[in-house]
């Protein structure tokens, strides 16, 4: 019976096939008041569930620059687009014909300075800025919440007030 189930499994990783990628922007803003990360979720079209905008890779742009475009279409925002992905997580995409596909998702950070009334996917989409806790409730794919909790950490030391004057901290 184990020689079964090692050529059922050989022949099931046979035929798997591997994730297809995507970028994703993790569109961020930082409240100067209380030190507050706040990033912007979408609804997906299909399912109505809350995502990050994403999509798939763009002949002639650069991954980021495609995170950028798909933050541009999906959402509305504009914004300084990081060269360097601060993680990846995985979801099952589903498609028209109704398979569904195994997805790695690549995250850049875009600090947003923009968000304008007209973009491509206006009225499809409800939006909602939110804190990373918040988000990270929101979201579905486990491996976004770890992204989303991570990413309000980093950017809450980045922002910390700086210690008062004749203050070691030690």
């Amino acid at each position: 019976m184990n020689l079964l189930n090692r050529i059922a499994n050989d022949v099931h990783l046979m035929f798997q096939r591997p994730a297809r990628e995507q970028y994703g922007a993790l569109c961020y803003r930082v409240r100067k008041k209380r030190p507050a990360v706040e990033v912007l979720l979408i609804t997906s079209r299909d399912t109505g569930r809350w995502v990050i905008p994403k999509g798939w890779p763009m002949d002639g742009k650069s991954a980021s620059a495609a995170a950028a475009r798909e933050a541009w279409e999906e959402a509305g925002v504009k914004g300084k687009i990081g060269e360097k992905p601060i993680g990846s997580y995985h979801y099952m995409k589903g498609l028209p014909e109704g398979l569904k596909v195994d997805c790695l998702v690549r995250v850049f950070p875009l600090a947003v300075d923009e968000m304008v009334k007209n973009f491509p996917e206006k009225g499809e989409r409800r939006a909602e800025w939110v804190d990373c806790t918040e988000a990270a409730a929101r979201v579905q794919e486990p491996g976004l919440k770890t992204l989303l909790l991570a990413f309000e950490q980093k950017m809450l030391g980045a922002v910390a007030p700086e210690p008062k004057n004749g203050t070691t901290g030690a």
